[in-house]
């Protein structure tokens, strides 16, 4: 799988850790909605969320361990520490790299606007991207033609934790505040196979993540991927899409100790798969999206 994402989206790095930690269990045998996606899924999320608020900020100031974060020995690792028979409700953050931690944990807002769109050419060009100036129309101040951001709220509002930890992705002068954005471009024999990607801040990672395991292990066709329940953890609460079959799934999920949350997901996935049949194109029915082809 490949991205095309600036420094510092923590996007791509959670999404393809969740997807690593998955990798030694049979997800494609669990159907989906069923009580077994969602936990695993889950638990997933809450330790590539775990790992992204401890470790990733501006690369410009912060070292960032990518390279160790998306080991597969340790993805293997982390994904073991998923258990069948409960949640581990909150995770804590891995130690990629073998030193002992000494950053504190992010809190950043992380407002949910944002826009995506995927797009391939009549040459095969693919592109996937994400654009975003936060909250709607950003700061709503317009000069010469141009909105300015309001991309603040994507830093930690806390400068250290309470143990006095320094937060990585605290606000200093200069520094590019971090990102969820996550546009993804998965690649089969060295070509272009599946593009995809979406708006809605730091729950991105979860709706394209469930994207992707939908059309490589589900099988479902794009259509049906994007418009599958939305579900997940950002190591909090686990996530269940407000008005789906998912909710019907907290009994069993709250035997598993999920401590879930019933809530509205404004995704906008937006994704091409490419097969030999051509080009199918799949849009988030939540929002306003059209698949087109010339």
């Amino acid at each position: 799988i490949g991205y095309c994402s600036s420094s510092p989206s923590s996007g791509p790095i959670a999404v393809l850790q969740m997807l690593g930690e998955l990798e030694q269990y049979p997800i494609g045998d669990f159907a989906p909605g069923s009580v077994e996606a969602v936990h695993y899924f889950a638990e997933a999320g809450r330790l590539a969320f775990a790992d992204r608020d401890f470790y990733v900020a501006d690369p410009d100031f912060v070292r960032v361990p990518v390279r160790a974060m998306l080991d597969p020995t340790y993805l293997r690792a982390r994904g073991a520490l998923i258990r069948p028979d409960r949640s581990m409700k909150v995770a804590l953050p891995g130690d990629p790299e073998g030193k002992l931690l000494s950053r504190g944990r992010d809190n950043a807002l992380e407002q949910p606007s944002t826009s995506h769109l995927v797009a391939v050419d009549a040459d095969g060009n693919a592109l996937s991207m994400t654009t975003t100036i936060e909250n709607e129309f950003g700061s709503k101040i317009f000069v010469r033609g141009f909105l300015l951001n309001n991309e603040m709220t994507d830093f930690s509002s806390s400068f250290k934790d309470p143990e006095g930890r320094l937060v990585a992705n605290r606000v200093e002068p200069g520094k590019r505040p971090r990102s969820a954005m996550a546009p993804m471009i998965v690649l089969r024999d060295g070509k272009p196979y599946l593009l995809v990607g979406s708006p809605g801040g730091s729950a991105i990672i979860n709706y394209v993540a469930k994207t992707i395991v939908a059309v490589l292990d589900w099988k479902l066709d794009i259509q049906a991927a994007a418009a599958l329940p939305n579900l997940g953890s950002r190591n909090k609460e686990t996530e269940l899409e407000k008005g789906t079959a998912l909710e019907a799934l907290a009994p069993p999920l709250a035997r598993l100790r999920h401590p879930d949350n019933h809530t509205g997901f404004p995704s906008g996935i937006h994704g091409i798969v490419i097969d030999a049949e051509g080009l199918q194109g799949g849009v988030d029915p939540r929002r306003e999206g059209l698949a087109q082809g010339g």
